[in-house]
């Protein structure tokens, strides 16, 4: 007995799925406009058969939501979870790079406890210092400075150095009964002694009133490229060798001086520290000094 084949028996349905078709769709529509008439006719009575079968559908909506809501917070729990694995591993090599650089650095102090003791080295005495708050600037073009709120009876004096968190900023110029003024490192009337780069070459830094004071008397030839770092060199008797200044950078123009971006920003400063260094390089007040702090 033959069997009609796959193939004949499609080919023979399509005209009745062309019509089942084609009727669901007028189906359809002829309910769509008869929704429509009703609600034009009797407005009441389509309000209450569309929250009819709203109030119909909603457990099963509810019921169906809960397993996709389920669905998305287990995959906001894998994200989490995967986030952390990473977060975890970058802070397991993080914390092996600090243990190595931990005892290279307790080598070091070792080492150079050693040296000191075969030297004879007589140590820098620890420096006195007291921190104020920034209350105030210059605010011209003429002068750049800033104003703290310590002075002469916080054990305030003249010449003192102004540090930041992330290097020296410029030294106390003037000093009050209750505030003092630091000139920074960019003011017109500033020259510090520094060292600059690996070969640290000797400079003086000028400020000129500009946010990048240049580098001045820099030998003929000099091996100095941008990103060098800029210290204090300690001559003078201004400022104690190795305060960290800032980085040698290009110049805007075609200048010939060098120019030095400070760590400082003067748009952000807050608090400044004043260190006593017991140096005697810049004229101070010498009947004052910080209380020992």
């Amino acid at each position: 007995m033959l069997r009609p084949r796959p193939g004949r028996l499609m080919r023979a349905s399509m005209p009745f799925r062309n019509s089942a078709q084609r009727s669901t769709f007028a189906l359809f529509l002829l309910l769509a406009a008869g929704i429509m008439l009703i609600g034009k006719a009797d407005p009441t009575l389509y309000e209450r058969s569309r929250m009819a079968v709203t109030d119909f559908a909603t457990p099963i909506l509810d019921t169906v939501s809960h397993p996709v809501a389920a669905g998305g917070e287990f995959i906001i729990d894998l994200k989490l979870l995967y986030a952390a694995h990473e977060e975890n591993r970058a802070l397991r090599e993080e914390n092996e790079r600090l243990l190595r650089w931990r005892a290279v650095a307790e080598s070091l102090e070792s080492e150079n406890a050693r040296l000191r003791g075969m030297l004879n080295f007589a140590p820098d005495a620890p420096a006195r210092y007291i921190t104020g708050r920034v209350i105030g600037d210059s605010g011209g073009a003429f002068l750049r400075s800033v104003l703290v709120n310590i002075g002469h009876r916080d054990g305030v004096r003249k010449g003192a150095a102004a540090v930041e968190d992330s290097g020296l900023m410029g030294r106390v110029a003037e000093v009050g009964e209750r505030s003092s003024r630091i000139l920074l490192v960019s003011d017109l009337n500033s020259r510090i002694p520094v060292l600059v780069g690996e070969s640290r070459e000797r400079a003086i830094l000028a400020g000129d009133n500009s946010d990048r004071p240049k580098l001045a008397y820099l030998p003929a030839e000099i091996s100095i490229a941008p990103g060098d770092l800029v210290i204090t060199s300690g001559h003078g008797g201004a400022f104690p060798a190795g305060l960290p200044v800032g980085v040698v950078v290009r110049p805007d123009t075609d200048e010939a001086e060098l120019r030095v971006q400070p760590f400082y920003s003067a748009q952000r400063l807050e608090f400044v520290r004043l260190m006593d260094f017991g140096l005697t390089g810049v004229l101070q007040d010498r009947d004052l000094g910080l209380a020992g702090r």
